[in-house]
């Protein structure tokens, strides 16, 4: 007769066989999506108004999951955290942004998100990282973010080379106002006209 199997064995291979069908399953998945153009309400709200707040949290530590300022921000929380207190709906994970239409990096500003590869990812399309442009197209590329990097919290960050290495895309959030790019566009005076 043979000896009976511990629980514990028999239930870890159970877990292994399990974990196993679901990375395949999220593998077919993955890139089965048809991209979207992005489509949030943002009310009366401005890109300004939105950063201008967003750089109030400044200093908040870093704290994986958490979107209270109180506890701390994980990235997508401290995003999330920002666009609610304005009441704009935008999902609440980096990686749900995956089908939505991305924007060119050089026409980035207020407000834009910009999406990362989380720093252990070895898949160079899945969104881990998700921050808020504060800075004007010609200007240098500047968002705000949570990282559990050495700032361990919210802070600013120039784009550099190994943020550049792991972007992946800019979202616009906040329409085009076709009235104010009517105002660009119609010289005031007749000076300006010639």
């Amino acid at each position: 007769m043979k000896p009976a199997k511990p629980a514990v064995l028999h239930a870890s291979k159970k877990h292994k066989a399990n974990k196993t069908v679901k990375s395949h399953s999220h593998a077919r998945l993955r890139h089965h999506y048809v991209e979207v153009e992005a489509n949030y309400e943002t009310g009366e709200t401005t890109p300004d108004e939105l950063v201008e707040f967003a750089q109030t949290l400044k200093g908040i530590r870093y704290r994986y999951g958490s979107s209270n300022p109180e506890k701390g921000f994980d990235c997508s929380g401290f995003v999330n955290y920002v666009f609610t207190h304005f009441n704009i709906s935008i999902p609440r994970s980096s990686s749900d942004f995956a089908p939505v239409k991305g924007i060119d990096i050089k026409d980035a500003k207020f407000g834009d998100l910009i999406l990362f590869t989380g720093t252990r990812s070895h898949n160079h399309h899945s969104a881990g990282h998700i921050g808020i442009v504060i800075s004007q197209p010609g200007e240098p590329l500047v968002f705000i973010h949570s990282t559990s990097g050495d700032e361990n919290g919210v802070t600013e960050t120039a784009m550099n080379e190994r943020y550049q290495r792991r972007y992946i895309k800019t979202i616009r959030v906040f329409k085009e106002d076709p009235q104010a790019e009517e105002e660009d566009a119609v010289p005031d005076t007749l000076e300006e006209a010639r």
